[in-house]
């Protein structure tokens, strides 16, 4: 199996990679900063802004799964809901059918599965992040493709534990979560059709 990957400058997203080349994916990653990704074998990077539909198609060409880890920081303009229509545009196009996405717990119908005081931070600090990441979802759910969308809880650097919940039930909170755990999870997508066009959660 190839991946495109998008989003992995991203420590998630980074996570995603090694652990997906560990299980012997293939993997062409697009980069802004391809300099950030180190050359390995099973790793194609390519060049490019997401935002840019000729540096998407080159990375999503020839593949058959997209995994899109995109995430925003700082000050910088959120570039989740506009670099995924590139995505989903250029997957039409090409007849790439597979989506797993990374969102947030606290995103569209999840909200109420975050903690109080963390949907206020959310409206502070965060409110523009978050919009972008309610578009990014509503594109992929209109989008016709075979999407899994993945909200993880709060993320941390920490190891690997393969102990976390996940699934559609909304009694999971969200509380913290290695993304190395959430990378696990992701992966286990490439396999797994049972969240097919559905959004667990894992925390």
């Amino acid at each position: 199996m190839k991946i495109a990957l998008f989003g992995a400058t991203g420590g998630t997203g980074r996570q995603v990679l090694n652990q997906g080349l560990e299980k012997g994916y293939a993997f062409r990653a697009l980069a802004r900063s391809p300099d950030a990704l180190e050359q390995v074998q099973g790793l194609e990077i390519i060049a490019g802004d997401v935002r840019d539909s000729a540096a998407v198609e080159r990375c999503v060409t020839g593949t058959d799964t997209v995994i899109c880890v995109l995430g925003s920081h700082g000050g910088a303009e959120p570039i989740e809901a506009e670099g995924t229509k590139q995505i989903i545009d250029v997957m039409r196009a090409l007849g790439v059918k597979r989506l797993i996405a990374v969102t947030s717990l606290g995103v569209g119908d999840s909200r109420e599965q975050v903690p109080a005081f963390f949907r206020v931070i959310m409206q502070l600090t965060l409110k523009k992040i978050m919009a972008a990441k309610e578009a990014q979802e509503q594109l992929i759910r209109g989008s016709g493709l075979d999407w899994t969308i993945v909200r993880p809880g709060g993320l941390t650097d920490g190891p690997a534990t393969g102990s976390y919940l996940s699934g559609t039930d909304k009694s999971i909170k969200a509380t913290r979560i290695s993304r190395a755990d959430v990378a696990d999870f992701v992966l286990q997508q490439l396999v797994d059709t049972r969240y097919l066009r559905q959004a667990p959660a894992v925390s």
